[in-house]
């Protein structure tokens, strides 16, 4: 998704990969407020915390964190509250489902800005256990380990 040149990330959740088993990803829009929309463009955005959930059949992204602008005036929006995120029914419905019934979270793991409009990746993730958080942290070092054996062994 990244490699596309009109989009441009202007904020990650990297500890969502490391807490959470990230399972599908889906696309939403959110409804914001016009300074939120400056301060998001100016990468003042946290989601480390946040995390998505449906509500009388409409999905809303909880505890995400879009800093006040530094330019906004007495309408300035407040920090953290609730935002609506723009999905399709069918999806909403297919969310509320598997977090009802199968126990998953929806975990923000991307802010970004996509042909002009802020959009948010939503992945639906399984909490993680302690071993397989060392699990994976084992996986990754190999795996570096690996690579820069490689690239000794082609400097040579």
């Amino acid at each position: 998704m990244a490699q596309q040149t009109n989009i441009k990330i202007l904020s990650e959740n990297r500890s969502a990969g490391h807490n959470y088993h990230l399972l599908d990803r889906y696309e939403a829009g959110m409804v914001l407020m016009g300074t939120e929309v400056k301060a998001a463009k100016s990468g003042k955005v946290q989601l480390k915390e946040a995390y998505a959930e449906v509500i009388d059949g409409q999905a809303w992204l909880v505890n995400a964190h879009i800093s006040e602008y530094s330019h906004g005036n007495i309408m300035n929006h407040p920090p953290v509250r609730k935002r609506k995120l723009l999905l399709h029914k069918s999806e909403i419905e297919k969310l509320r489902a598997e977090t009802r019934e199968k126990g998953l979270t929806l975990i923000p793991t991307k802010l970004y800005l996509k042909a002009g409009r802020i959009k948010v990746e939503i992945a639906v993730g399984k909490g993680k256990k302690f071993h397989d958080k060392r699990e994976s942290e084992r996986a990754k070092e190999m795996q570096a380990e690996a690579k820069a054996a490689l690239a000794r062994r082609n400097k040579q």
